[in-house]
């Protein structure tokens, strides 16, 4: 009872209240079935249930409400007029909603679909202060789930930061016999929390394993791979211009008068940011990650339908049999995937909530890889026009024969493998090629419109987010499980061609290199062969800004809908251009072609500001810790 009650009286630097943790809320977090610290550190068994809370509280992307890189940014859209999706944390925030009496996704204090990121780091030192006193644990192990514990404290600072920039550093756990001043703790500017994750994340790494060998029982786990690029991550932060000579937060200053983030900006920082990605895209390598690639086991089909199922696969394929994905959160189902899933067939009573808008239909590029407003031979100013003829191109895209706008005609292969819209074909392993579903989804049609709430409101469907192994042939959903990856090696290649474009005074072969090895996956040129031969902006590549711009654009390209966007546009202070921008689509009420494809605005006036791109904490959380500084504009 003694140790029990000094675990107790632990103060977890309860950041919302300022005050001591109650029973109730310690208890709360304890493994099932272990009442007391001395029965969770008491043998293997038990300490390994403890082990896996700390794992738990990692965010889940998986979760297309509480996650902020789904809903709650200007990727991803739903039925605005559809009450229960519109009360959903995600869809508050997209709307602008956020706000400092109760925020939405409130990571810190843990409300509003937000998890109690400071509890994890709380469970996490308890972890590290008591496992060394499990007498049936191996050294071996016991090295290896410390080294785990160690990266999930020092993700769960990387993921706060990433949301409210200057954060407390929690490496112990205080008693409730300190002295008030010091119970009461203070934001640490950027560069100190930055410096002491690196930190953590390099000594997790020693005894980290390089790879996952009981896939059936572990996936999941950390690996070195994991670690390695989390560190490049957090490193990038600190490059990006969010975090990185910001005269945006001149003014924003703690009590003493320590300044929370850089306002001049400090160039070497893309060169360690550069190191660190090189070292995790080799970490990865030696340990068996690559592109991913679908290899048809006994099917036949068309190279255009392997590339598809590639281009899919490499984010829905599950990681034991795709090289490509690094980190997959252990958590998930099939919720995701099922609001992105078209009725495919034609008994199934649900249908799609979750959809793209037009202008992510946008972003891809065309059939010779630049941007569409950019492509000398594809007509940009025509592209909201109907047209009938699909022609060969199009055998495997575009059902022939039928009616659609111009600006589904000669797109990239990403744009067809990510997005499935009105009379498109949508592939799954479950039909024969021949017999792949069209889309039909204008009012009335057996995708679109039939009764309230029933229809996308934008026309895209995400296809990127539907595993091709899902049955389009069943009469009820039947979802091939999976879950939406952290990282994928694509997403360090992206990093690295970005690091090393802001390292060197003009691009070059180097830079090329990494970005090349995606557009030739999707089937596209070079970047340099492409602009040279197909773009108004032939010498785009060739300077560091027009490489900049395209490197951004092959970010939101090739990781779309996999959580990303809504940080890097935030990181790289682009979010208040897009996020600006109104919602658009087809008239989802249209039943012939030509009232189907008229472009509708669904929201606009996000008013998206400066202080949006640091989020609030609590009223309440700043006046009972006078310490706290709330965050700029809010």
């Amino acid at each position: 009872m003694k140790q029990m009650h000094k675990v107790v009286k632990l103060f977890m630097l309860s950041l919302s209240v300022g005050f001591f943790t109650a029973c109730a809320d310690y208890l709360d977090v304890v493994p099932d079935g272990v009442a007391t610290i001395d029965n969770a550190f008491s043998n293997r068994i038990n300490s390994e249930k403890f082990l896996f809370s700390c794992y738990n509280m990692l965010p889940n992307q998986n979760d297309p409400w509480n996650y902020p890189g789904n809903t709650n940014g200007d990727e991803i859209w739903w039925d605005i007029e559809y009450t229960d999706l519109c009360n959903q944390s995600g869809p508050k925030i997209a709307t602008g909603d956020q706000n400092t009496n109760s925020p939405y996704q409130n990571y810190w204090d843990g409300d509003r679909g937000g998890k109690k990121l400071w509890i994890g780091i709380r469970d996490c030192n308890i972890f590290l202060e008591n496992i060394g006193r499990v007498p049936d644990l191996s050294e071996t192990e016991r090295l290896r789930w410390i080294s785990e514990v160690k990266f999930i404290k020092a993700y769960l600072h990387f993921f706060l930061m990433e949301l409210y920039g200057p954060i407390p550093i929690v490496d112990v756990n205080l008693e409730v016999n300190e002295e008030p001043e010091k119970v009461r703790v203070k934001r640490e500017p950027v560069e100190k929390v930055i410096e002491y994750i690196v930190e953590l994340l390099d000594d997790s790494m020693e005894n980290l394993p390089d790879y996952i060998e009981d896939s059936t029982n572990e996936m999941g786990r950390i690996t070195k791979s994991i670690a390695a690029s989390i560190k490049a991550k957090v490193l990038v932060w600190g490059a990006s211009p969010l975090f990185n000579g910001n005269p945006d937060y001149t003014n924003f200053q703690d009590k003493d008068g320590v300044q929370m983030i850089p306002i001049q900006k400090d160039d070497t920082k893309w060169e360690k940011a550069a190191e660190a990605i090189k070292a995790a895209i080799e970490i990865s390598h030696q340990n068996g990650h690559a592109l991913y690639q679908y290899k048809p086991s006994f099917e036949v089909m068309s190279d255009i339908t392997k590339q598809k199922y590639t281009l899919r696969g490499a984010v829905c394929e599950r990681p034991m049999n795709n090289p490509e994905i690094i980190w997959a959160h252990t958590a998930g189902n099939n919720t995701y995937q099922n609001y992105c899933t078209p009725k495919l067939h034609p008994s199934y009573v649900g249908t799609s909530e979750l959809s793209a808008p037009l202008k992510i239909a946008e972003q891809y590029y065309t059939m010779n890889g630049v941007p569409i407003e950019e492509d000398t031979k594809w007509d940009y100013a025509k592209r909201y026009e109907i047209r009938r003829d699909t022609g060969s191109f199009h055998k495997y895209y575009i059902k022939a024969g039928e009616t659609t706008a111009m600006l589904h005609y000669y797109r990239e292969p990403r744009f067809y493998a990510h997005l499935a819209f009105d009379r498109s074909l949508y592939e799954s392993q479950s039909q024969k090629e021949d017999e792949t579903v069209m889309i039909q989804n204008r009012s009335g049609e057996v995708h679109g419109l039939r009764y309230s709430a029933s229809n996308i409101m934008t026309g895209y469907f995400i296809k990127k987010l539907v595993s091709f192994r899902s049955s389009s042939t069943s009469n009820s959903p039947s979802p091939y499980t999976f879950k939406i990856p952290i990282i994928r090696l694509v997403d360090l290649y992206l990093l690295y061609a970005e690091a090393l474009n802001e390292v060197k005074d003009k691009p070059d072969a180097e830079v090329y290199e990494w970005v090349d090895k995606i557009r030739e996956r999707a089937g596209l040129k070079g970047v340099v062969e492409s602009w040279s031969q197909h773009s108004n902006i032939p010498g785009k590549p060739l300077t560091k800004e027009g490489m900049r711009e395209i490197i951004k654009q092959e970010r939101l390209i090739e990781l779309a809908f996999e959580g990303q966007r809504f940080f890097d546009l935030r990181r790289w202070k682009d979010a208040m251009h897009y996020m600006n921008e109104p919602i658009q689509g087809w008239d989802f009420r249209g039943q012939k072609a030509e009232e189907y494809y008229e472009i509708c605005t669904y929201f606009k006036d996000r008013n998206y500001t400066t202080k949006e791109y640091l989020w609030p904490l609590r009223l309440s959380t700043i006046i009972r810790n006078t310490n706290l500084e709330q965050n700029p504009g809010w």
